[in-house]
């Protein structure tokens, strides 16, 4: 899930320019950002301090604001997501590195002598679609609207749009360096060709005796120093009332159902009503042409295909609805041919048509009685999306006066109650029960909303249905008690104890590995029931085939050295892998023209960004950048819920 994360922040200023310039409206990161990108340009204590740039620093406050910010935005997409995971996924150093960038550019500009100029700036704000008024020009009073939301001003956002505009025209001719030389690429490509051989041993953790049963001390060290793994997400108490079609009274009186008769008379009335394939020609000889051709008896969509175009059928035209699709002039004629008939060519607004009368019959008209039905059913779905539409909009306009109750009480509706649901309608507490998909849009909004918000009303569908929706409690993130989860913390020591256990005999094996002992012998040794080894062979090139699915042993295949033997975990604590190598086969591209120039091509969609890496670190560099990684741990520690990540049994 947090992959993105990861590739986020793969390259130094590429997390930069991926976090940074973006729409100001389209990612609401400019006026969310109250601390703006500029650090703090005020004495600030030393251990307040978490990097100095320049003339400027950096302090815990502008940190803690940016990394809030950014997992707001990426918890739109992933409502699931907590701070811990953001912050573990890597986003808070994403969002370091991207105000040290900020600062730093902006800095080294200066001193460049270059500058965005209050035009370019107006430019940027002016081109956001949500700040565009009724008239299709640039709203002040919207800007200042969303400023004010938003609780930035406009000197911040300015500053902020001016940075981000400096960094992408410092940095983009730097990314767009992708030529890469024949002999720069060689080395690579063999690589690519290069091949090993090895063999893999797997020692599961059920292999080894489970031990006897934990006692209670152990169980709460374990539980202690776990408690990430016990930790439930934030969930939300909602209570919410429905108010749909069911609660208003919207059947249409037969008067009404008369007055729409008399006003839809004319849909009503007999109709002459046609099938019509139709052929729009550019020109007036090849249209005339055409038209010979269906009259002779070929099909008018064979004769279309031959001229390299395409008939269109048209099925149940009445005159009027033709006209408005093409002319009157075509309708009179389409309308006088009978069943049959080829009309045309004749003047079209995109050039000449020729038309075929497929089919005709004459719809009969119908009385009052036969209208009512189908009369019924569409005035009582336009009056029920009206009466809908009323109550919402007057409940809106009680909202900032009454609570929940009142009004509840007042419009005589059931209210409803959810149990503590992460934003996915799962019920931890009941494994079982299932989502229910219903309330989906209920739980997006009260996930949205703030302790102490004003109950809201949540739209459900498009007949105009809503909900009444209020956060009735927020049960923060924090571990399950360890009375309500013994059974699986038992389970997780049993597994974990077989875990260590079992590297502490792998580790064993690896090293007598190491000395000479072959595998065979060294696993035999361990009297375990073990599975078989298995060869291990493959190009490197398999690594590139797919690298978010290569196989962990096959990756430390490659990055060992030739008769050495490793030890990694396998998936899921299910044991511990060993890989040994046999054997290197060099790889040789030269005059492998097709894997050379693959080469070549994969190289320089990275190196442009390796160089803007290298250039984004010249540039803090060149302003003197310092870092208080003391003070960056401790605020990281603290955003991931104060769990460390060495805090491990």
């Amino acid at each position: 899930m947090l992959s993105f994360f990861r590739r986020m922040i793969r390259h130094p200023l590429g997390a930069a320019v991926a976090l940074g310039f973006v729409a100001l409206l389209g990612l609401a990161f400019v006026l969310s950002d109250k601390s703006g990108l500029s650090g703090s340009g005020t004495p600030a204590a030393k251990g307040d301090t978490v990097a100095t740039v320049g003339s400027q620093t950096i302090v815990i406050g502008d940190l803690q604001a940016a990394v809030q910010r950014d997992f707001n935005q990426y918890r739109q997409e992933q409502p699931s997501l907590t701070m811990a995971q953001f912050v573990a996924g890597g986003g808070f150093d994403a969002s370091l590195e991207r105000l040290i960038d900020s600062n730093a550019f902006r800095q080294f500009a200066q001193k460049q002598g270059i500058v965005i100029s209050k035009k370019a700036v107006d430019a940027v704000i002016a081109s956001q679609p949500g700040l565009i008024g009724l008239d299709g020009k640039f709203d002040q009073a919207r800007y200042e609207a969303v400023l004010k939301q938003n609780g930035a001003t406009d000197t911040q956002v300015r500053t902020d749009i001016a940075d981000q505009t400096l960094m992408r025209h410092l940095i983009l001719p730097t990314i767009g360096a992708i030529q890469v030389p024949v002999q720069m690429a060689l080395p690579y490509a063999s690589l690519l060709l290069e091949k090993r051989n090895g063999t893999v041993g797997f020692i599961p953790s059920q292999a080894v005796a489970a031990g006897p049963a934990p006692t209670d001390a152990e169980l709460n060290t374990f539980y202690t120093r776990n408690l990430s793994r016990y930790r439930v997400p934030e969930r939300r108490i909602v209570r919410y009332a429905l108010i749909n079609a069911a609660t208003v009274a919207a059947a249409p009186t037969d008067a009404e159902i008369a007055a729409a008769y008399k006003a839809q008379a004319a849909s009503f009335a007999a109709a002459d009503v046609r099938t019509i394939a139709q052929v729009v020609v550019a020109d007036q000889t090849a249209a005339t042409a055409l038209a010979a051709k269906v009259r002779a008896g070929t099909p008018i969509e064979q004769a279309a295909r031959a001229a390299g175009l395409e008939a269109a059928t048209l099925t149940d035209q009445q005159k009027a609805g033709y006209a408005g699709q093409t002319s009157a002039a075509v309708a009179d004629a389409a309308f006088a041919a009978k069943a049959g008939d080829v009309v045309g060519p004749l003047r079209a607004p995109l050039g000449f048509i020729v038309a075929k009368i497929v089919k005709q019959h004459i719809q009969p008209a119908k009385t009052l009685a036969e209208a009512t039905p189908a009369l019924r059913e569409t005035l009582s779905k336009q009056k029920t999306t009206a009466a809908l539409t009323d109550k919402r909009n007057a409940m809106e306009d009680a909202l900032s006066k009454s609570n929940f109750d009142t009004l509840v009480t007042q419009q005589k509706l059931t209210p409803l109650r959810t149990p503590a649901l992460l934003p996915t309608g799962q019920d931890i507490d009941n494994p079982t029960a299932k989502p229910d998909p219903a309330i989906a849009p209920i739980l997006a909004a009260a996930f949205a909303a703030q302790a102490g918000d004003a109950p809201q009303t949540v739209p459900l569908g498009p007949d105009g249905s809503f909900a009444l929706v209020a956060v009735e409690k927020i049960v923060p993130t924090a571990p399950r008690p360890l009375a309500q989860i013994r059974d699986v913390v038992v389970r997780d020591f049993t597994l974990d104890r077989g875990q260590r256990e079992a590297r502490k005999i792998a580790a064993a094996v690896v090293a007598s590995a190491n000395k000479g002992t072959p595998l065979a012998e060294a696993m035999a040794a361990t009297k375990l029931k073990l599975p078989p080894l298995r060869p291990i062979n493959a190009p490197r090139a398999a690594l590139m085939a797919n690298p978010r699915q290569v196989p962990a042993p096959l990756s430390l295949l490659f990055s060992m050295a030739a008769k050495t033997t490793k030890l990694i975990e396998a998936p899921d604590r299910a044991g511990w892998v060993i890989v040994h190598l046999d054997s290197i086969e060099a790889g040789d591209a030269r005059g492998n023209d097709k894997v050379i120039s693959g080469t070549r091509s994969d190289i320089g969609k990275v190196i442009g960004r390796e160089y803007a890496g290298a250039f984004g670190k010249a540039v803090q560099k060149a302003v003197g950048t310092t870092r208080n990684t003391a003070a960056i741990a401790k605020l990281k520690l603290n955003m991931l819920g104060g769990v460390s990540a060495t805090d491990q049994p």
